[in-house]
C-alpha cells in the first residue's frame, strides 16, 4: 500500500480568517475545524490530506498554498470558477472564550459533494488510513450532499478504514432546526469508529446531563471508542471494556480558546495512528490543546507545535 493509500482525510470546510490579535487588530489567516485538524495531525508526521472545494481567487490560493506548506495533500482541495471560501470572524474577550460570525452560505465546500468531480472525493476515502469529519461538516451539504457522503463513509468503513467524528455542533449552522440536527448526526453515528465530542455541545444538541450519559447514548449507535472533552474537567474515554476519566495535566488559562477541540482531536487521532492506547492518546491530545490554548489564532507558530 502507498503512502496516498494510508494518509488520513479531512472532510470539511477550510475558510478565510479575521482573527483579532493582541493589539487589536484584525489579521488574515486560514481556518475551519477539519483544516485545523489537518494541519496538527500533519505536524504529527501523520500523512494527512483535506478533502474540500475552494474558489479560483487568491485567498483560496493562500489556503491551499498553506496545506502544502503543512505537508498536506491539496489533491482532494478542487478549485471551482467564479466562487469565493467562507469567511470567519473570530474576536476573543479578556477571558480567552472566543465569539464567531461566519458568512457560509455560498462557499463552495458545501458543495463537495455535488460538483462534477465529487465521485472522485468519494473513492479518495475509500483508499484513506482514516476519515475525521465533524457536524460542521454534516451541516454544510444538502440532503443530496449527504446521502453521497454517508454512502461514502459506508463504503471506506467497509474496506477497513477507520472513521472519527467530532459532533462540534453549531447552532447558527444548521439555522436553529435541531430536529434536522438529530436526524443528520445519528445517521452519521452509525457510521463512526471513533466519537470525539465535547460535553458542552452534546449538552445542547442532545440534552446529555453527564458525560457518562453522553458516553451511553453514542454506545447506543455502536461507536466503540468515544472520548468526551470536558474543558479543564479532564477527558471521559470509554472503549470496549474500559472506561475511565484522563485528567488535564496541566489547567491553563486560555489566551485564546479558538480550535483547541481541533487541537485535542488531533492529538489524539496522531496518537492512536501511532500504536498508542486510548487512555495514552487522550494525555497527548490534552497536551497539544494546553498548547494551542496559550497562543492566539487556531494554528500555533511552528516552534510551538510539538504533539509529543
Amino acid at each position: 500500500m502507498n503512502e496516498i493509500a494510508k494518509r488520513a482525510i479531512c472532510v470539511g470546510e477550510a475558510t478565510v480568517e479575521l482573527a483579532r490579535g493582541g493589539d487589536g487588530r484584525f489579521a488574515l489567516a486560514s481556518s475551519g475545524d477539519a483544516f485545523n485538524t489537518a494541519i496538527y495531525l500533519a505536524r504529527a508526521g501523520q500523512p494527512t490530506a483535506v478533502a474540500t472545494a475552494l474558489g479560483d481567487d487568491p485567498y483560496s490560493d493562500a489556503i491551499v498554498s498553506l496545506a502544502a506548506a503543512e505537508g498536506i495533500g491539496i489533491d482532494l482541495m478542487t478549485r471551482v470558477t467564479g466562487r469565493l471560501p467562507a469567511l470567519s470572524l473570530v474576536d476573543a474577550d479578556l477571558k480567552g472564550g472566543r465569539r464567531t460570525h461566519a458568512w457560509r452560505d455560498a462557499q463552495p465546500a458545501r458543495d463537495l459533494f455535488e460538483l462534477p468531480n465529487w465521485s472522485v472525493t468519494a473513492a479518495a476515502l475509500t483508499a484513506a488510513r482514516l476519515v475525521y469529519f465533524s457536524g460542521i461538516t454534516l451541516s454544510l451539504y444538502s440532503n443530496v450532499g449527504l446521502g453521497r457522503f454517508l454512502a461514502a463513509l459506508e463504503l471506506a468503513r467497509t474496506a477497513g478504514v477507520r472513521i472519527a467524528f467530532d459532533g462540534n455542533f453549531r447552532p447558527d449552522g444548521w439555522r436553529g432546526d435541531v430536529a434536522r440536527a438529530r436526524t443528520v448526526y445519528a445517521e452519521a453515528l452509525k457510521r463512526v469508529d471513533i466519537a470525539l465530542p465535547t460535553y458542552d455541545d452534546e449538552a445542547v444538541l442532545w440534552g446529555d446531563p453527564s458525560p457518562e450519559a453522553t458516553v451511553e447514548r453514542l454506545q447506543a449507535f455502536g461507536v466503540g471508542e468515544i472520548v468526551v472533552k470536558n474543558g479543564p474537567n479532564g477527558a471521559l474515554v470509554a472503549t470496549t471494556g474500559a472506561h475511565d476519566m484522563v485528567p488535564v495535566p496541566e489547567v491553563v488559562t486560555p489566551v485564546d480558546a479558538t480550535a483547541a477541540g481541533d487541537g485535542f482531536n488531533a492529538g489524539y487521532l496522531a496518537a492512536r495512528l501511532s500504536g498508542q492506547s486510548a487512555f495514552e492518546a487522550a494525555g497527548a491530545a490534552h497536551r497539544l490543546a494546553g498548547q494551542v490554548i496559550r497562543h492566539r489564532g487556531a494554528i500555533v507558530p511552528r516552534s510551538g507545535a510539538a504533539v509529543h
